[in-house]
């Protein structure tokens, strides 16, 4: 009976440390994956519209930010 309760603790500490590791490298990848390719903003917007040779009114800009807001 011992044995299956250092087993058992044995699991949970396991999982626990498992999840933890997890945690932190999921986290430090996703912020600097964030950091290498930033979320769109206006300006990036304003530097499409002008690549195709328009510019864009600030009533087209924030259109395209709340369509994107919405996918969030």
């Amino acid at each position: 009976m011992n044995d299956f309760w250092m087993s058992l603790i044995s699991l949970i500490v396991g999982l626990l440390i498992g999840g933890g590791l997890g945690y932190y490298f999921t986290r430090k990848t996703f912020l600097k994956q964030l950091k290498e390719n930033p979320p769109i903003n206006e300006k990036m917007i304003r530097a499409m519209f002008m690549q195709m040779g328009r510019k864009p009114s600030e009533a087209q800009i924030r259109q395209i930010m709340k369509s994107m807001d919405q996918y969030k």
